[in-house]
Protein backbone atom coordinates (compact mmCIF):
# COMPACT_ATOMS: atom_id res chain seq x y z
CA UNK A 1 0.00 0.00 0.00
CA UNK A 2 1.57 3.52 -1.04
CA UNK A 3 1.30 6.06 1.55
CA UNK A 4 2.53 9.43 -0.58
CA UNK A 5 3.80 11.08 2.47
CA UNK A 6 5.54 11.38 5.81
CA UNK A 7 2.17 13.27 7.53
CA UNK A 8 -0.07 10.03 5.97
CA UNK A 9 2.09 7.24 7.65
CA UNK A 10 1.74 9.16 10.80
CA UNK A 11 -1.58 9.34 10.76
CA UNK A 12 -1.74 5.61 9.66
CA UNK A 13 0.00 5.15 12.94
CA UNK A 14 -2.04 7.37 15.24
CA UNK A 15 -5.50 4.92 13.54
CA UNK A 16 -7.21 3.16 15.49
CA UNK A 17 -7.12 -0.99 13.26
CA UNK A 18 -10.31 -2.67 13.51
CA UNK A 19 -9.99 -5.48 11.68
CA UNK A 20 -8.17 -6.20 7.99
CA UNK A 21 -10.25 -7.36 5.19
CA UNK A 22 -10.03 -8.34 0.98
CA UNK A 23 -12.46 -6.40 -0.92
CA UNK A 24 -13.78 -10.01 -2.23
CA UNK A 25 -14.59 -10.53 1.35
CA UNK A 26 -15.26 -9.43 4.54
CA UNK A 27 -14.37 -10.17 8.06
CA UNK A 28 -17.81 -10.43 9.36
CA UNK A 29 -20.41 -11.14 7.06
CA UNK A 30 -20.77 -13.31 3.81
CA UNK A 31 -20.84 -11.40 0.19
CA UNK A 32 -24.37 -9.94 -0.50
CA UNK A 33 -24.82 -9.58 -4.51
CA UNK A 34 -27.58 -7.10 -5.06
CA UNK A 35 -30.41 -7.19 -8.09
CA UNK A 36 -30.78 -3.51 -7.49
CA UNK A 37 -34.24 -2.06 -7.16
CA UNK A 38 -34.53 1.07 -8.42
CA UNK A 39 -35.98 4.11 -5.77
CA UNK A 40 -39.57 4.35 -6.14
CA UNK A 41 -39.74 7.83 -5.93
CA UNK A 42 -36.62 8.29 -9.00
CA UNK A 43 -37.92 11.33 -11.47
CA UNK A 44 -38.50 9.72 -15.27
CA UNK A 45 -39.41 6.25 -15.06
CA UNK A 46 -42.01 5.40 -16.73
CA UNK A 47 -45.17 2.87 -15.68
CA UNK A 48 -45.19 -0.52 -17.44
CA UNK A 49 -46.55 -0.17 -20.68
CA UNK A 50 -50.20 -0.03 -21.84
CA UNK A 51 -52.21 -1.56 -18.44
CA UNK A 52 -49.02 -2.37 -16.42
CA UNK A 53 -49.97 -5.41 -15.83
CA UNK A 54 -47.63 -8.52 -15.92
CA UNK A 55 -49.60 -12.19 -17.44
CA UNK A 56 -48.62 -15.03 -16.22
CA UNK A 57 -46.47 -17.73 -18.57
CA UNK A 58 -48.42 -19.26 -21.21
CA UNK A 59 -47.77 -21.56 -24.24
CA UNK A 60 -47.00 -21.13 -27.62
CA UNK A 61 -48.15 -23.77 -29.57
CA UNK A 62 -47.76 -23.95 -33.35
CA UNK A 63 -48.65 -23.07 -35.98
CA UNK A 64 -50.07 -19.66 -34.85
CA UNK A 65 -51.87 -17.49 -36.89
CA UNK A 66 -50.01 -13.92 -37.80
CA UNK A 67 -51.21 -10.48 -36.15
CA UNK A 68 -51.17 -7.53 -38.53
CA UNK A 69 -49.07 -4.78 -37.13
CA UNK A 70 -49.33 -1.26 -38.93
CA UNK A 71 -46.95 0.37 -39.16
CA UNK A 72 -44.50 -2.19 -37.88
CA UNK A 73 -42.17 0.39 -36.52
CA UNK A 74 -41.85 3.62 -35.00
CA UNK A 75 -41.18 5.95 -31.95
CA UNK A 76 -42.58 6.83 -29.03
CA UNK A 77 -45.97 8.33 -29.13
CA UNK A 78 -46.88 7.68 -32.41
CA UNK A 79 -49.94 5.72 -33.54
CA UNK A 80 -50.16 2.33 -34.91
CA UNK A 81 -53.03 -0.56 -34.79
CA UNK A 82 -52.89 -4.62 -34.05
CA UNK A 83 -55.38 -6.57 -36.29
CA UNK A 84 -56.49 -10.13 -36.12
CA UNK A 85 -58.25 -12.30 -38.90
CA UNK A 86 -59.49 -16.13 -38.81
CA UNK A 87 -59.38 -16.23 -35.15
CA UNK A 88 -62.03 -18.34 -32.95
CA UNK A 89 -65.22 -16.24 -33.25
CA UNK A 90 -66.75 -14.31 -30.91
CA UNK A 91 -63.97 -15.00 -28.54
CA UNK A 92 -62.56 -12.39 -25.69
CA UNK A 93 -58.53 -12.24 -26.20
CA UNK A 94 -55.84 -10.40 -24.16
CA UNK A 95 -53.67 -8.99 -25.90
CA UNK A 96 -49.97 -9.19 -24.45
CA UNK A 97 -46.78 -7.10 -25.09
CA UNK A 98 -42.98 -8.93 -24.78
CA UNK A 99 -40.90 -6.68 -22.99
CA UNK A 100 -37.95 -6.46 -20.19
CA UNK A 101 -37.14 -5.23 -16.57
CA UNK A 102 -33.37 -4.13 -16.19
CA UNK A 103 -30.95 -3.15 -13.21
CA UNK A 104 -27.29 -3.46 -11.84
CA UNK A 105 -26.27 -5.60 -9.82
CA UNK A 106 -24.02 -4.79 -6.73
CA UNK A 107 -21.66 -6.96 -4.13
CA UNK A 108 -22.81 -4.83 -1.22
CA UNK A 109 -19.41 -5.45 1.64
CA UNK A 110 -19.27 -3.82 5.10
CA UNK A 111 -15.77 -2.58 3.31
CA UNK A 112 -16.93 -1.66 0.33
CA UNK A 113 -19.06 -1.75 -3.05
CA UNK A 114 -18.07 -3.57 -6.08
CA UNK A 115 -19.90 -3.44 -9.18
CA UNK A 116 -20.93 -6.40 -11.30
CA UNK A 117 -22.76 -5.25 -13.87
CA UNK A 118 -26.45 -5.71 -15.32
CA UNK A 119 -29.84 -7.90 -15.45
CA UNK A 120 -32.10 -7.86 -17.62
CA UNK A 121 -35.24 -10.21 -17.12
CA UNK A 122 -37.96 -10.62 -19.71
CA UNK A 123 -41.61 -10.09 -18.88
CA UNK A 124 -44.87 -10.13 -20.70
CA UNK A 125 -47.38 -7.30 -19.83
CA UNK A 126 -50.93 -7.11 -21.16
CA UNK A 127 -52.22 -4.29 -23.74
CA UNK A 128 -55.49 -4.97 -23.68
CA UNK A 129 -58.52 -7.20 -23.74
CA UNK A 130 -60.24 -7.67 -27.19
CA UNK A 131 -63.25 -9.46 -28.57
CA UNK A 132 -63.11 -11.05 -31.59
CA UNK A 133 -66.11 -10.65 -34.28
CA UNK A 134 -68.18 -13.36 -35.54
CA UNK A 135 -65.56 -13.95 -38.14
CA UNK A 136 -62.61 -14.20 -35.68
CA UNK A 137 -61.46 -10.81 -36.34
CA UNK A 138 -60.77 -7.82 -34.51
CA UNK A 139 -58.63 -4.38 -34.53
CA UNK A 140 -57.07 -2.24 -31.35
CA UNK A 141 -55.82 1.06 -32.28
CA UNK A 142 -52.98 2.53 -29.47
CA UNK A 143 -49.63 4.20 -29.20
CA UNK A 144 -46.08 3.44 -28.83
CA UNK A 145 -45.68 3.44 -24.76
CA UNK A 146 -42.51 4.93 -23.30
CA UNK A 147 -41.08 1.32 -23.40
CA UNK A 148 -37.18 -0.21 -24.13
CA UNK A 149 -36.25 -0.03 -28.06
CA UNK A 150 -36.29 -2.76 -30.33
CA UNK A 151 -38.59 -5.68 -31.20
CA UNK A 152 -41.72 -6.23 -29.11
CA UNK A 153 -43.07 -9.32 -29.30
CA UNK A 154 -47.14 -9.36 -29.35
CA UNK A 155 -49.21 -12.24 -28.47
CA UNK A 156 -52.79 -13.37 -28.56
CA UNK A 157 -53.51 -15.08 -26.00
CA UNK A 158 -56.42 -17.29 -24.61
CA UNK A 159 -56.57 -20.01 -22.04
CA UNK A 160 -53.08 -20.20 -21.35
CA UNK A 161 -52.00 -19.97 -25.17
CA UNK A 162 -50.89 -17.86 -27.79
CA UNK A 163 -53.22 -18.28 -31.27
CA UNK A 164 -51.20 -15.30 -32.80
CA UNK A 165 -48.26 -13.53 -33.14
CA UNK A 166 -46.97 -10.29 -34.35
CA UNK A 167 -44.63 -7.74 -33.35
CA UNK A 168 -43.13 -4.22 -32.84
CA UNK A 169 -39.77 -1.90 -33.18
CA UNK A 170 -39.63 0.83 -31.63
CA UNK A 171 -36.48 2.92 -32.55
CA UNK A 172 -34.14 5.35 -31.70
CA UNK A 173 -34.62 8.94 -31.68
CA UNK A 174 -32.03 12.11 -30.40
CA UNK A 175 -32.99 15.10 -29.21
CA UNK A 176 -31.93 18.04 -27.77
CA UNK A 177 -32.48 21.06 -25.45
CA UNK A 178 -31.91 23.99 -26.23
CA UNK A 179 -30.26 24.30 -29.81
CA UNK A 180 -27.62 27.11 -29.40
CA UNK A 181 -26.04 29.04 -26.68
CA UNK A 182 -22.41 30.72 -25.90
CA UNK A 183 -19.68 28.45 -24.28
CA UNK A 184 -20.52 26.26 -21.15
CA UNK A 185 -24.18 26.21 -22.40
CA UNK A 186 -26.02 22.98 -20.54
CA UNK A 187 -27.30 20.83 -23.13
CA UNK A 188 -29.89 18.40 -22.44
CA UNK A 189 -30.33 15.26 -24.34
CA UNK A 190 -32.61 13.13 -24.42
CA UNK A 191 -32.15 9.49 -26.76
CA UNK A 192 -35.30 7.20 -26.42
CA UNK A 193 -35.15 3.88 -27.39
CA UNK A 194 -32.45 2.31 -25.94
CA UNK A 195 -32.71 -1.57 -25.32
CA UNK A 196 -32.74 -4.63 -22.56
CA UNK A 197 -29.80 -6.13 -23.69
CA UNK A 198 -25.96 -5.69 -23.80
CA UNK A 199 -25.48 -4.43 -27.14
CA UNK A 200 -28.79 -2.37 -27.18
CA UNK A 201 -28.58 -1.08 -23.42
CA UNK A 202 -25.89 1.89 -24.00
CA UNK A 203 -25.52 5.30 -25.96
CA UNK A 204 -22.00 6.39 -26.88
CA UNK A 205 -22.28 10.50 -26.30
CA UNK A 206 -19.95 11.82 -29.20
CA UNK A 207 -19.28 15.12 -29.73
CA UNK A 208 -17.85 17.04 -32.89
CA UNK A 209 -16.10 13.23 -33.12
CA UNK A 210 -15.42 13.34 -29.48
CA UNK A 211 -16.66 10.25 -26.70
CA UNK A 212 -17.95 12.44 -24.54
CA UNK A 213 -19.29 9.41 -22.04
CA UNK A 214 -22.30 7.05 -22.10
CA UNK A 215 -25.72 7.05 -21.32
CA UNK A 216 -27.88 3.91 -19.74
CA UNK A 217 -31.55 3.57 -18.92
CA UNK A 218 -31.51 0.29 -17.70
CA UNK A 219 -34.02 1.92 -14.66
CA UNK A 220 -36.03 4.65 -17.09
CA UNK A 221 -37.00 1.78 -19.57
CA UNK A 222 -35.56 3.06 -21.99
CA UNK A 223 -35.15 6.93 -22.16
CA UNK A 224 -31.51 8.68 -21.32
CA UNK A 225 -31.82 11.89 -19.96
CA UNK A 226 -28.17 13.58 -19.99
CA UNK A 227 -26.92 16.47 -19.66
CA UNK A 228 -23.31 17.63 -21.45
CA UNK A 229 -21.83 21.68 -21.99
CA UNK A 230 -21.34 23.44 -25.48
CA UNK A 231 -17.78 23.49 -26.23
CA UNK A 232 -15.54 24.69 -28.83
CA UNK A 233 -15.43 27.62 -31.39
CA UNK A 234 -18.59 29.21 -32.43
CA UNK A 235 -20.60 27.95 -35.31
CA UNK A 236 -22.32 24.30 -35.86
CA UNK A 237 -21.53 21.64 -33.72
CA UNK A 238 -22.60 17.79 -34.17
CA UNK A 239 -23.80 15.66 -31.12
CA UNK A 240 -24.46 11.95 -31.65
CA UNK A 241 -25.73 9.29 -29.54
CA UNK A 242 -24.61 5.49 -30.58
CA UNK A 243 -25.22 2.43 -29.09
CA UNK A 244 -22.12 0.78 -27.86
CA UNK A 245 -20.82 -1.67 -25.09
CA UNK A 246 -19.42 1.28 -23.77
CA UNK A 247 -17.39 2.92 -26.83
CA UNK A 248 -19.20 3.15 -30.13
CA UNK A 249 -20.11 0.56 -32.00
CA UNK A 250 -19.61 1.73 -35.74
CA UNK A 251 -21.02 -0.37 -37.60
CA UNK A 252 -23.96 -1.43 -35.98
CA UNK A 253 -25.98 -1.55 -39.50
CA UNK A 254 -23.76 -4.99 -39.86
CA UNK A 255 -25.25 -6.66 -36.42
CA UNK A 256 -27.92 -8.84 -35.45
CA UNK A 257 -29.68 -5.43 -33.84
CA UNK A 258 -29.07 -3.31 -36.61
CA UNK A 259 -31.61 -0.90 -35.35
CA UNK A 260 -29.66 0.24 -32.43
CA UNK A 261 -27.97 2.90 -34.41
CA UNK A 262 -28.50 5.84 -32.88
CA UNK A 263 -28.81 9.56 -33.93
CA UNK A 264 -27.97 13.10 -34.04
CA UNK A 265 -28.68 16.57 -33.80
CA UNK A 266 -27.12 20.12 -34.18
CA UNK A 267 -25.82 22.63 -31.72
CA UNK A 268 -25.12 25.83 -32.80
CA UNK A 269 -22.39 28.31 -30.30
CA UNK A 270 -23.53 31.59 -30.73
CA UNK A 271 -20.26 33.26 -28.67
CA UNK A 272 -17.75 33.16 -26.01
CA UNK A 273 -19.25 34.92 -23.39
CA UNK A 274 -16.13 34.18 -21.08
CA UNK A 275 -15.10 31.03 -18.12
CA UNK A 276 -18.87 30.36 -16.54
CA UNK A 277 -18.15 29.91 -12.96
CA UNK A 278 -17.29 25.92 -11.38
CA UNK A 279 -20.33 24.71 -9.41
CA UNK A 280 -21.29 20.98 -8.82
CA UNK A 281 -25.02 19.43 -9.32
CA UNK A 282 -26.33 16.87 -7.00
CA UNK A 283 -28.94 13.94 -7.74
CA UNK A 284 -32.27 14.80 -6.54
CA UNK A 285 -32.71 12.91 -3.00
CA UNK A 286 -34.32 9.50 -3.50
CA UNK A 287 -35.13 6.69 -0.98
CA UNK A 288 -32.45 4.11 -0.93
CA UNK A 289 -33.83 0.34 -1.36
CA UNK A 290 -30.72 -0.98 0.33
CA UNK A 291 -30.41 -0.51 4.09
CA UNK A 292 -26.48 -1.98 3.61
CA UNK A 293 -23.75 0.81 4.94
CA UNK A 294 -20.15 0.48 5.03
CA UNK A 295 -18.55 0.13 8.04
CA UNK A 296 -21.88 -0.31 9.59
CA UNK A 297 -21.09 -3.80 10.88
CA UNK A 298 -21.87 -5.59 14.10
CA UNK A 299 -18.23 -5.79 14.49
CA UNK A 300 -16.77 -4.38 18.04
CA UNK A 301 -20.90 -3.81 19.15
CA UNK A 302 -21.67 -3.85 22.87
CA UNK A 303 -24.51 -7.08 22.65
CA UNK A 304 -25.95 -5.87 25.98
CA UNK A 305 -26.16 -2.13 24.56
CA UNK A 306 -29.51 -0.78 23.41
CA UNK A 307 -28.90 2.29 22.47
CA UNK A 308 -30.00 4.34 20.13
CA UNK A 309 -27.53 6.97 18.05
CA UNK A 310 -29.35 9.44 15.52
CA UNK A 311 -27.54 12.71 13.81
CA UNK A 312 -29.32 16.01 13.09
CA UNK A 313 -27.70 16.30 9.88
CA UNK A 314 -27.10 12.57 8.32
CA UNK A 315 -24.82 14.21 5.57
CA UNK A 316 -22.62 16.88 4.36
CA UNK A 317 -19.08 17.58 2.99
CA UNK A 318 -15.45 17.60 5.02
CA UNK A 319 -15.84 19.98 7.52
CA UNK A 320 -19.26 20.26 8.32
CA UNK A 321 -20.71 19.71 11.30
CA UNK A 322 -23.74 17.38 12.90
CA UNK A 323 -25.02 16.54 16.56
CA UNK A 324 -25.15 13.35 17.35
CA UNK A 325 -28.18 12.89 20.13
CA UNK A 326 -27.90 9.43 21.46
CA UNK A 327 -30.13 7.71 23.55
CA UNK A 328 -30.36 4.89 26.39
CA UNK A 329 -26.72 4.44 27.07
CA UNK A 330 -26.30 1.60 29.51
CA UNK A 331 -22.61 2.76 30.02
CA UNK A 332 -20.98 5.74 31.72
CA UNK A 333 -17.71 7.85 32.25
CA UNK A 334 -15.59 8.79 29.07
CA UNK A 335 -16.23 7.56 26.09
CA UNK A 336 -14.58 8.07 22.81
CA UNK A 337 -16.29 9.52 19.45
CA UNK A 338 -15.08 7.36 16.32
CA UNK A 339 -15.02 8.24 12.62
CA UNK A 340 -15.15 4.69 11.18
CA UNK A 341 -13.53 4.51 7.81
CA UNK A 342 -11.14 2.65 5.88
CA UNK A 343 -7.42 3.42 4.79
CA UNK A 344 -5.32 1.79 1.61
CA UNK A 345 -5.92 1.39 -2.33
CA UNK A 346 -6.51 -0.93 -5.28
CA UNK A 347 -2.27 -0.97 -6.40
CA UNK A 348 -1.20 -4.64 -6.05
CA UNK A 349 -4.68 -5.35 -4.87
CA UNK A 350 -6.25 -8.07 -4.31
CA UNK A 351 -2.74 -9.44 -4.42
CA UNK A 352 -2.06 -8.12 -0.99
CA UNK A 353 -4.03 -6.29 1.62
CA UNK A 354 -6.23 -3.59 -0.20
CA UNK A 355 -7.38 -1.41 2.82
CA UNK A 356 -8.14 -1.94 6.55
CA UNK A 357 -11.00 -0.49 8.87
CA UNK A 358 -9.45 2.51 10.98
CA UNK A 359 -11.10 4.97 13.40
CA UNK A 360 -10.13 8.98 13.44
CA UNK A 361 -11.41 10.09 16.75
CA UNK A 362 -13.56 12.77 16.98
CA UNK A 363 -13.84 13.39 20.12
CA UNK A 364 -14.71 12.43 23.64
CA UNK A 365 -17.55 12.93 25.67
CA UNK A 366 -18.72 11.87 29.53
CA UNK A 367 -21.61 10.08 29.99
CA UNK A 368 -23.62 10.77 32.93
CA UNK A 369 -26.91 9.70 31.99
CA UNK A 370 -28.88 7.73 29.86
CA UNK A 371 -29.31 9.97 27.17
CA UNK A 372 -26.51 12.89 25.68
CA UNK A 373 -26.21 15.05 22.56
CA UNK A 374 -22.62 16.27 21.26
CA UNK A 375 -22.10 18.24 18.04
CA UNK A 376 -18.69 16.76 16.13
CA UNK A 377 -16.86 17.93 12.55
CA UNK A 378 -17.10 15.69 9.60
CA UNK A 379 -12.85 15.40 9.19
CA UNK A 380 -10.97 15.95 5.67
CA UNK A 381 -11.23 12.04 4.74
CA UNK A 382 -13.10 9.89 2.26
CA UNK A 383 -16.12 10.07 1.01
CA UNK A 384 -19.39 7.98 0.59
CA UNK A 385 -21.04 6.05 4.31
CA UNK A 386 -18.94 6.04 7.22
CA UNK A 387 -20.24 5.77 10.74
CA UNK A 388 -19.61 7.78 13.62
CA UNK A 389 -19.64 4.99 16.76
CA UNK A 390 -19.94 5.85 20.58
CA UNK A 391 -17.03 3.41 21.89
CA UNK A 392 -16.09 2.69 25.75
CA UNK A 393 -12.72 1.44 25.35
CA UNK A 394 -12.86 -0.27 22.32
CA UNK A 395 -16.43 -1.64 22.88
CA UNK A 396 -19.16 -0.05 20.37
CA UNK A 397 -22.13 1.60 22.28
CA UNK A 398 -23.88 2.97 19.46
CA UNK A 399 -23.45 3.73 15.96
CA UNK A 400 -25.04 5.41 13.48
CA UNK A 401 -23.87 6.27 9.65
CA UNK A 402 -23.01 9.70 7.78
CA UNK A 403 -22.90 10.01 4.05
CA UNK A 404 -19.86 12.30 3.09
CA UNK A 405 -20.52 14.49 -0.47
CA UNK A 406 -18.20 15.20 -2.46
CA UNK A 407 -17.30 18.97 -3.27
CA UNK A 408 -14.97 21.34 -5.00
CA UNK A 409 -11.86 22.30 -3.33
CA UNK A 410 -12.03 26.28 -2.69
CA UNK A 411 -8.92 28.07 -2.20
CA UNK A 412 -9.23 30.89 -0.22
CA UNK A 413 -7.92 34.30 1.49
CA UNK A 414 -7.00 34.68 4.95
CA UNK A 415 -10.22 36.28 5.58
CA UNK A 416 -12.36 33.08 3.41
CA UNK A 417 -13.05 34.97 0.60
CA UNK A 418 -13.23 32.72 -2.19
CA UNK A 419 -10.15 33.36 -4.52
CA UNK A 420 -10.79 29.94 -7.24
CA UNK A 421 -13.27 27.34 -6.85
CA UNK A 422 -11.07 24.10 -7.50
CA UNK A 423 -8.51 25.30 -10.08
CA UNK A 424 -5.03 26.47 -9.69
CA UNK A 425 -1.74 26.84 -11.62
CA UNK A 426 -0.25 23.57 -10.63
CA UNK A 427 2.61 23.55 -7.61
CA UNK A 428 6.01 22.93 -9.59
CA UNK A 429 6.30 20.51 -7.00
CA UNK A 430 3.80 19.10 -6.39
CA UNK A 431 4.52 16.28 -4.72
CA UNK A 432 3.36 15.42 -1.96
CA UNK A 433 0.08 17.74 -2.89
CA UNK A 434 -0.78 20.22 -0.81
CA UNK A 435 -3.75 19.04 1.58
CA UNK A 436 -5.05 22.45 1.83
CA UNK A 437 -4.48 23.56 -1.61
CA UNK A 438 -2.08 23.02 -4.35
CA UNK A 439 -0.78 25.73 -6.77
CA UNK A 440 -1.94 29.44 -7.38
CA UNK A 441 -5.34 30.12 -7.43
CA UNK A 442 -6.66 30.80 -10.92
CA UNK A 443 -8.16 29.93 -14.20
CA UNK A 444 -6.44 31.87 -16.64
CA UNK A 445 -3.86 29.53 -18.05
CA UNK A 446 -1.45 29.96 -21.52
CA UNK A 447 -1.55 27.22 -23.99
CA UNK A 448 0.83 24.69 -22.42
CA UNK A 449 0.95 25.96 -19.32
CA UNK A 450 0.52 22.90 -16.10
CA UNK A 451 -3.47 23.68 -13.97
CA UNK A 452 -4.98 21.30 -11.16
CA UNK A 453 -8.39 20.81 -10.59
CA UNK A 454 -8.82 19.66 -7.30
CA UNK A 455 -12.09 17.66 -4.62
CA UNK A 456 -12.69 16.61 -1.58
CA UNK A 457 -14.80 13.86 -0.18
CA UNK A 458 -13.92 11.67 -3.02
CA UNK A 459 -14.97 7.78 -1.61
CA UNK A 460 -13.31 4.41 -1.60
CA UNK A 461 -15.94 2.03 -3.40
CA UNK A 462 -16.12 0.76 -7.19
CA UNK A 463 -18.93 3.64 -7.07
CA UNK A 464 -17.43 6.68 -6.21
CA UNK A 465 -13.31 5.97 -5.61
CA UNK A 466 -12.73 7.99 -9.13
CA UNK A 467 -14.25 10.82 -10.96
CA UNK A 468 -14.20 10.85 -15.42
CA UNK A 469 -12.63 14.27 -17.01
CA UNK A 470 -13.71 15.46 -19.99
CA UNK A 471 -12.02 18.32 -21.66
CA UNK A 472 -14.28 20.18 -24.16
CA UNK A 473 -16.41 17.00 -24.45
CA UNK A 474 -13.28 14.62 -24.90
CA UNK A 475 -13.00 12.26 -22.43
CA UNK A 476 -9.19 11.82 -21.66
CA UNK A 477 -8.99 10.11 -18.13
CA UNK A 478 -9.91 9.97 -14.41
CA UNK A 479 -8.72 11.36 -11.09
CA UNK A 480 -9.10 8.39 -7.70
CA UNK A 481 -9.35 9.95 -4.45
CA UNK A 482 -8.85 6.74 -2.59
CA UNK A 483 -5.00 6.41 -1.64
CA UNK A 484 -4.84 10.49 -0.87
CA UNK A 485 -7.99 9.94 1.43
CA UNK A 486 -10.67 11.49 -0.42
CA UNK A 487 -8.11 14.58 -1.58
CA UNK A 488 -8.12 14.51 -5.69
CA UNK A 489 -5.93 16.67 -7.61
CA UNK A 490 -6.00 16.28 -11.12
CA UNK A 491 -3.45 17.81 -13.20
CA UNK A 492 -4.18 19.03 -16.89
CA UNK A 493 -2.40 21.03 -20.06
CA UNK A 494 -4.30 23.77 -21.19
CA UNK A 495 -4.93 23.85 -24.51
CA UNK A 496 -6.98 24.74 -27.68
CA UNK A 497 -7.67 28.39 -28.82
CA UNK A 498 -7.70 31.03 -26.99
CA UNK A 499 -10.99 31.15 -25.22
CA UNK A 500 -13.31 29.35 -22.77
CA UNK A 501 -12.44 25.75 -22.43
CA UNK A 502 -14.31 23.57 -20.62
CA UNK A 503 -13.81 20.61 -18.33
CA UNK A 504 -16.43 18.28 -16.63
CA UNK A 505 -15.90 15.33 -13.93
CA UNK A 506 -18.74 13.09 -14.08
CA UNK A 507 -19.09 9.32 -12.11
CA UNK A 508 -17.42 6.47 -13.22
CA UNK A 509 -17.64 2.61 -12.56
CA UNK A 510 -14.50 1.39 -11.41
CA UNK A 511 -13.63 -1.76 -12.30
CA UNK A 512 -9.86 -2.64 -12.57
CA UNK A 513 -8.83 -3.62 -9.45
CA UNK A 514 -10.40 -5.51 -8.14
CA UNK A 515 -11.84 -6.35 -11.46
CA UNK A 516 -15.15 -8.60 -12.02
CA UNK A 517 -16.42 -10.81 -15.40
CA UNK A 518 -19.48 -9.50 -16.83
CA UNK A 519 -18.97 -5.70 -15.70
CA UNK A 520 -19.92 -3.35 -18.87
CA UNK A 521 -20.01 0.19 -18.82
CA UNK A 522 -16.82 0.56 -16.09
CA UNK A 523 -14.03 3.10 -16.80
CA UNK A 524 -16.50 5.38 -18.37
CA UNK A 525 -18.22 8.66 -17.69
CA UNK A 526 -21.56 7.76 -16.79
CA UNK A 527 -23.63 10.73 -17.90
CA UNK A 528 -27.25 9.78 -16.98
CA UNK A 529 -25.51 9.18 -13.05
CA UNK A 530 -28.53 11.33 -11.63
CA UNK A 531 -31.23 8.56 -12.58
CA UNK A 532 -29.88 5.48 -13.37
CA UNK A 533 -26.96 4.51 -11.32
CA UNK A 534 -26.40 1.88 -9.09
CA UNK A 535 -25.29 3.93 -6.11
CA UNK A 536 -28.95 5.38 -6.22
CA UNK A 537 -30.32 2.51 -4.46
CA UNK A 538 -27.78 2.64 -2.06
CA UNK A 539 -28.33 6.13 -0.73
CA UNK A 540 -25.25 7.56 -2.49
CA UNK A 541 -25.32 10.97 -4.40
CA UNK A 542 -22.76 11.30 -6.58
CA UNK A 543 -22.31 14.73 -8.32
CA UNK A 544 -21.47 15.90 -11.76
CA UNK A 545 -19.02 19.05 -11.47
CA UNK A 546 -18.54 21.74 -13.67
CA UNK A 547 -15.24 23.99 -14.30
CA UNK A 548 -13.72 26.19 -17.05
CA UNK A 549 -10.85 28.18 -17.64
CA UNK A 550 -10.03 30.74 -20.48
CA UNK A 551 -6.52 29.83 -22.61
CA UNK A 552 -5.12 33.12 -23.57
CA UNK A 553 -2.10 33.46 -26.25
Amino acid sequence: MKTGSKALKAAFAALLVLAVVSPAQAADTATTLIALTPPADLAGVPALPFTGTTVPAFTLPEPSANLVVTPQQGYIGDAFSVSGTGLIANTELSLVWGTNNATWVADVLPNSVNYMGVKFTKINVEMAKVTTDATGAFTYKTKVPSDFGGVHDIYAVVNGASIAHGGYQISRKVSISPKSGPVGTPITVTYTGLGASLYTAGGSVLWDNNFTGEMQALWTRGTATAVIRASGAVGNHVLQVQDGIGITYMNIIQSPVPFANGGYAFFKITKDAGAPASYIVYPKKVTPTVSLRTTLTSLGLDPASSAVATLSKAEGVVGSKTTINVKGMSTTGVHTISWSTVVGSRVNCPTSTCWIYNGIPLGTVDVTSADFSKEVEIPDNLGGFHVIQIKKGDVVEAQVPFYVQESIFNYTDKKGKVLSAGIAKADPNPIPEARNGSGVPTNKFKVGEEFTIAMKGIGWTQLDNTLAVTYDNSYIGYGCGFNSNGYMVIHLKATGAPGTHIIDLHPLMYTNQPSFAGTPYGMLPILTADRDFAGLALGYQLPSVHFAITVTK
